[in-house]
């Protein structure tokens, strides 16, 4: 396990959390690249101007910080909990707590603190509930069980441990890779339609950063993988991405009809940048603490933040990216701009004020849309793929 989260003074916890980084003298004087590590333990390179963003970022935390404590003063520790609102019982519940859901999705939005996001995550995301459903004892009974089992999927995993998160001074232990190899692996014989894919292993890790325990970052795995986003996201074929890709570029095309043109006429598939995102959830290309204020609105809003977030990555380098002529270089763009989103509020006010506003209901709508296509494509592939291995098995001697 990651660590055990002691009862401690909540304003003592975030402030030793929230050092100020001070790069040399020497750095500021030459402007040169500087390495640090970030609230989760990553070691960051940037410049100075990086530095300067983070300890202004880390500001902007103390201050969340402040009004959630307050909150938890005046409303109790739960608060958040009385605030979810289904639009059938709108009309009848008392405006306060209308007004206490209006204010908890701002206060979301802008980010939780992070000594409050495994509780917080825990319970708004569905976890808790999830967990309560099943005997105490489900996660260590089933490790226990699954204990010495060789499957594709551990084996897979096994072989993806040591790339996941390289350096960071936990995730790249034997404890750590021990404590993410058991979450992997459990949940792979939980739902053996999943199994294990790719991708997995950095969302499992971030959420055992997060989460503290192994057990609660499993549940938040399976909540994230049974109830937030799309279903197929991580089966074989993979068909669930596929369509993720297709309403993606269908709402490229509308929020960002220039940049979509230009980038087809060069040639180049959105999907070369967006499938890591979808997959991994952005956690191997937008820094730590950005990841997990996009997961801050993605465990209380649902899937359709991942647009917002994929749309506005765009949207922030349109002019940009008009200028390109080669996919090279529109890679550069997109892999330094992602890599260097220290200040997430930057990327959020464009994912959410700049662009239009978009329903579950719509993006489900345009999934289903998308879905006869993806399959057909995939029926096609495997038949290309069938007739292929005929054709070598029969020359063979």
């Amino acid at each position: 396990m990651y660590g055990t989260q002691s009862k401690r003074d909540l304003s003592f916890e975030i402030q030793s959390q929230m050092t100020i980084l001070r790069p040399s003298i020497h750095a500021r004087r030459a402007n040169i690249v500087v390495k640090f590590q970030d609230l989760y333990g990553f070691t960051v390179e940037g410049n100075v101007d990086d530095v300067n963003i983070l300890n202004e970022v880390r500001e902007k935390v103390r201050q969340q910080g402040k009004v959630w404590w307050s909150l938890e003063a005046n409303k109790g520790a739960n608060w958040y909990l009385q605030t979810y609102v289904s639009s059938a019982l709108k009309s009848s519940l008392k405006f306060s707590v209308l007004v206490n859901a209006i204010t908890l999705k701002r206060l979301i939005r802008k980010g939780i603190p992070p000594v409050l996001r495994p509780k917080v995550w825990f319970s708004l995301s569905g976890a808790a509930k999830k967990k309560s459903t099943v005997p105490d004892s489900y996660y260590r009974d089933l490790t226990i069980a699954v204990e010495g089992k060789v499957t594709p999927a551990t084996k897979q995993i096994d072989h993806d441990l040591p790339r996941t998160f390289p350096g960071h001074p936990w995730l790249d232990t034997p404890d750590g890779h021990a404590a993410l190899r058991r979450v992997l692996v459990v949940y792979s014989f939980r739902d053996s339609d999943v199994g294990y894919c790719q991708g997995l292993n950095y969302v499992a890790a971030l959420l055992l950063l997060v989460m503290k325990t192994e057990e609660e970052a499993f549940w938040m795995l399976a909540v994230l993988l049974e109830n937030v986003l799309v279903n197929d996201c991580y089966t074989n074929n993979l068909s669930g991405c596929h369509v993720e890709q297709r309403v993606f570029k269908g709402l490229l095309a509308k929020e960002c009809p220039r940049v979509s043109a230009h980038l087809e006429a060069l040639e180049f598939d959105v999907s070369l940048v967006a499938t890591e995102w979808f997959l991994c959830l952005f956690s191997k290309s937008l820094p730590s603490e950005t990841t997990m204020r996009v997961w801050d609105v993605l465990f209380y809003e649902g899937a359709k933040v991942l647009f917002n977030v994929a749309l506005a990555m765009f949207k922030m380098k349109e002019l940009e990216l008009l200028t390109m002529h080669h996919i090279g270089d529109v890679l550069n763009i997109i892999h330094n701009t992602t890599h260097h989103l220290f200040d997430p509020d930057e990327l959020l006010t464009v994912a959410f004020d700049k662009i239009s506003f978009m329903t579950t209901t719509n993006i489900s709508r345009q999934r289903k849309k998308q879905e006869p296509a993806v399959m057909a494509e995939l029926g096609q592939r495997l038949r290309r793929l069938n007739t292929t291995n005929m054709d070598v098995n029969t020359r063979l001697p």
